[in-house]
């Protein structure tokens, strides 16, 4: 019946329209009622047992083939009075529930293009996961205790569709998994179920799939940065969507990790009305990527949400084309990251810039309130020194920092993380005291330190930012033998910046595929160039080496691969030292573009002594050292041999003394030497075994 105010009675209970649970549950009961009085009318004109509970006599399936037929079944809905009263309150029913458009019911018919047949499966799967005692009805009305669950034949017959249904495999309840097909055995018809998730959004609760709970979050629109694009980027997507919501957009927020794409995604989007749902892609199996995907897509269609996705693994993925998507997408990624181009998107890209010295200095003192008490010129040095972003501010405030010597090593510990196994930390302990070289390499190297101190306030100059508009970075290329100190001048010099220094294991980054090795560079250069890091590429000529002649398609691709790895190095902000055995084997074009090219030649006799007397006088005594000295002159004059080879024979020595117990010898000097020798194929040689003989 319906009541005064427009509401359904059902059984003494007053439903209200915007009832969906009770309505639906209401249909259902009616609907079962209904069918069972005409199941009983037709067992008790075939059998007496047909008052039982259950009527599971042979004969009577042979009575209900021929008596159970559809279209006498809605004549006779028609025709008896007592049925008239139920299907008018079904009616009723029906209209309420179609009638309103706010029921997340018809929301989701309409979000997901529902048909009537697929709208009342997921009516009596839903009934039922709200009245679990329903199963009880449904046994009945398919005359078989173990089939208390929905099933093809008792929608079929329940909603009036003939003896069967056919869901293909195209409905968009399977796209969409909004209910589940189970079977349980072979034999026996499919178990349909409505999806947990589903229920749970229709019933009036706007939360994470449970499904998703482990990869995504919903995103909070904190206060954006001063130097955001939002307002731009709110334009732009107006612009290309406004009025054309067939317009599926993918915004590709870059930058630095830590920089806050995430929230400025969700800023974003809070500027559109829409919240946003961040998802790691990282966290889905890659065999299951366009399930997740489709729930997703699903969570973003239901709860009126933008989507942000980030992951390494981003780039690998293919994003369906069969699975409609919502009309917002973020993907979260670095400079050197792109899409696969997809057709059915248009692409929008935005590019986070780097927070500014004062904007660093503000959110320390904010959210790292220890450094209040940290001496001001030390503290405005690391400040300027770290191009750190805001998420690493937060991350080292929430650790409690409490001097300024855990910020720096929390910053070194951040460094090595980012780049992680594609370059090698390497410790910043040499000084210029420990480097023996000519004159003219070591004032080389005086003049690098001096300008990569002042690069940062020189290019900020307007006039400086116009005539050299291009090449910012600082490249210096080191040329010499192996074990001259091209290495370790690298180390003194990140050491007197102050910065990490990272050497770049081409072992892991040289490809022999075409393209790879160009991808791999770039990648560290983009992680790099915010870092405010040392690169050093070790043995350099293999990547940046002379270009061939053209021969065939794949020196041609080679040669493109050298071409934009030249062109990346060139235009990278940061510091590079390049590494190579022969200057002559680097590209010529590229090394008239490099501001350093500094000769490490090998030591010279006096030179030699020199390193004798730093590397012994700081690994024995003054008395020991007094007692080598006229030795170690004659060794000097006497091996050509470069200041590794000096540092590894006084590493041996020292063993081989202390393995003896005794004081260190100019024999065990030898020892060592000759041990270092062998790793060349060489000897000590006769005049060397000659001019010490006695002292041996």
């Amino acid at each position: 019946m319906i009541d005064t105010n427009e509401n359904i009675v059902f059984e003494g209970v007053n439903i209200q329209r915007d009832d969906l649970a009770g309505l639906v549950v209401a249909r259902i009961r009616l609907l079962s009622q209904r069918r069972i009085s005409w199941l009983r009318k037709i067992w008790s004109e075939n059998s007496n047992s047909g008052n039982t509970e259950f009527n599971a006599h042979s004969e009577v399936d042979g009575y209900l083939i021929d008596k159970d037929i559809p279209v006498k079944e809605s004549e006779w809905y028609a025709q008896d009075s007592e049925i008239q009263e139920i299907s008018f309150l079904l009616n009723e029913t029906e209209q309420a529930l179609l009638g309103n458009p706010d029921l997340r019911l018809n929301i989701l018919a309409d979000i997901f293009k529902l048909n009537s047949l697929e709208i009342d499966i997921l009516q009596i799967c839903l009934a039922i996961s709200i009245e679990p005692n329903m199963g009880r009805v449904f046994a009945y009305l398919q005359d078989n205790s173990s089939k208390n669950y929905v099933t093809d034949s008792l929608v079929a017959r329940l909603f009036g569709y003939g003896n069967w249904i056919i869901l293909p495999a195209s409905s968009s309840l399977k796209i969409w998994g909004l209910i589940k097909e189970n079977v349980s055995q072979q034999s026996e018809p499919a178990r349909f179920e409505c999806d947990p998730f589903i229920k749970n959004w229709l019933l009036g609760l706007d939360a994470i799939d449970d499904s998703l709970i482990s990869i995504c979050n919903f995103q909070s629109p904190e206060n954006p940065l001063k130097n955001w694009p939002v307002h731009n980027t709110v334009s732009d997507i107006k612009r290309i969507t406004n009025n054309q919501p067939q317009n599926k957009l993918r915004v590709f927020v870059e930058g630095s990790e830590g920089c806050g794409r995430k929230t400025f995604a969700a800023v974003v989007s809070k500027n559109l009305g829409l919240p946003l749902i961040a998802i790691n892609a990282d966290r889905i199996p890659e065999n299951r990527w366009q399930l997740f995907y489709m729930l997703a897509q699903r969570q973003a269609f239901l709860l009126n949400a933008a989507v942000a996705w980030y992951g390494e693994t981003m780039q690998e993925h293919f994003w369906p084309s069969d699975i409609p998507s919502c009309n917002l997408q973020f993907v979260i990624g670095e400079s050197d990251e792109s899409l696969v181009t997809n057709s059915h998107f248009i692409d929008l890209r935005i590019t986070l810039p780097n927070i500014s010295y004062e904007e660093r200095l503000s959110l320390w003192r904010k959210f790292v309130p220890q450094s209040l008490e940290w001496e001001k010129r030390e503290m405005e040095e690391m400040v300027l020194r770290y191009e750190t972003t805001a998420g690493q501010i937060v991350s080292i405030g929430k650790k409690r920092t409490a001097t300024i010597e855990n910020a720096y090593e929390a910053l070194r510990a951040d460094s090595g993380r980012r780049l992680g196994s594609l370059a090698q930390q390497m410790p910043g302990t040499f000084s210029f005291d420990d480097l023996v070289l000519p004159d003219y390499t070591r004032k080389g190297i005086e003049d690098f330190v001096f300008e990569a101190t002042e690069r940062i306030t020189f290019w900020e100059q307007s006039n400086t930012k116009r005539l050299f508009p291009y090449g910012r970075g600082l490249i210096g290329l080191f040329a010499g033998e192996s074990g001259t100190g091209k290495t370790m001048a690298a180390q003194v010099i990140a050491a007197e910046l102050k910065l990490d220094l990272f050497r770049i294991d081409l072992s892991n980054v040289v490809s022999k595929y075409i393209g790879e090795s160009s991808k791999n560079i770039e990648r560290i250069l983009a992680r790099a160039k915010n870092m405010n890091v040392v690169l050093l590429f070790d043995e350099a000529d293999s990547i940046f080496g002379k270009r061939t002649d053209i021969k065939d398609a794949h020196d041609r691709y080679a040669n493109t691969d050298t071409n934009y790895l030249l062109q990346a190095i060139e235009s990278y902000p940061g510091i590079v030292i390049l590494s190579s055995n022969k200057k002559s084997n680097i590209d010529s074009g590229f090394t008239r573009r490099i501001r350093y090219v500094l000769e490490f030649s090998k030591p010279d006799a006096a030179q030699r002594l020199l390193i004798w007397k730093k590397i012994l006088g700081e690994m024995t005594n003054s008395q020991t050292l007094l007692k080598l000295e006229n030795e170690l002159i004659k060794l000097s004059a006497l091996m050509e041999i470069t200041g590794a080879q000096i540092k590894q024979t006084i590493l041996s020595a020292l063993f081989i003394a202390r393995r003896e117990k005794s004081e260190l010898h100019i024999s065990h000097i030898l020892s060592g030497l000759e041990r270092e020798m062998a790793k060349e194929g060489r000897g000590l040689g006769k005049q060397m075994q000659e001019n010490f003989t006695k002292t041996l």
